[in-house]
């Protein structure tokens, strides 16, 4: 199934039924998606605005790294999907002998290994996706400025999201030294932008008071 082909309706009918995909990591690749997109739209606002020509060279470089973004996540709701497939057949596999458990302990760790390089990927989009918000904000047309909050908060919840979704996977590994490593990427990402995007959307919000 093409998630991103399906409708706003239909995509969050599919999220909420048994079925195996979308799960949370493609969920997190859309709303990082819809982040960028709003940020991407203070560009656009910004644009043949004579408020703003001293900036317009750079709002167009921003914009053409927000188009970049958008699409990447995007295709990253569909590459989770296909990242979970060897994982949810595996836990499946028989274990009834000594033979069946160790082939299945072996084809366990490498799906794990798949379905935890996705959301890696989106943690990454997602971190480049907030270093924009800034640039948006600091060089974004003020009466859209509001977007830039609501698209940064969009991108944290993304990357906090994605990382569970490294977690759960990294919690099963027997390769404790290859799972450490993931989980320390991860929380790396998690220390460094949860930060700055509060930190953006504080400077947002203060605006308002």
């Amino acid at each position: 199934m093409d998630h991103i082909a399906l409708n706003c309706t239909e995509f969050v009918d599919v999220l909420a039924s048994k079925e195996p995909t979308p799960g949370g990591g493609g969920a997190a690749a859309l709303v990082g998606a819809v982040g960028m997109a709003l940020g991407n739209m203070v560009g656009s606002l910004t644009l043949g605005k004579k408020k703003y020509a001293d900036v317009q060279d750079e709002i167009i470089a921003l914009k053409a790294k927000a188009d970049t973004l958008q699409t990447e996540l995007l295709a990253l709701v569909a590459a989770d999907a296909l990242a979970f497939e060897p994982l949810s057949r595996a836990y499946g596999l028989p274990s009834g002998t000594d033979e069946e458990k160790a082939e299945k302990a072996r084809i366990m760790e490498d799906a794990l290994r798949t379905a935890s390089a996705v959301p890696i990927q989106i943690m990454e989009k997602c971190c480049e996706a907030i270093d924009l918000h800034r640039a948006f904000g600091e060089k974004g047309t003020a009466i859209a400025i509001s977007d830039v909050g609501c698209g940064v908060v969009c991108c944290k919840a993304a990357l906090q999201a994605a990382s569970l979704n490294v977690f759960i996977n990294t919690k099963s590994m027997k390769d404790r030294e290859y799972a450490g490593r993931l989980n320390d990427n991860a929380h790396r990402m998690l220390d460094t932008y949860t930060a700055l995007a509060d930190e953006i959307f504080a400077g947002v919000a203060a605006r308002f008071r």
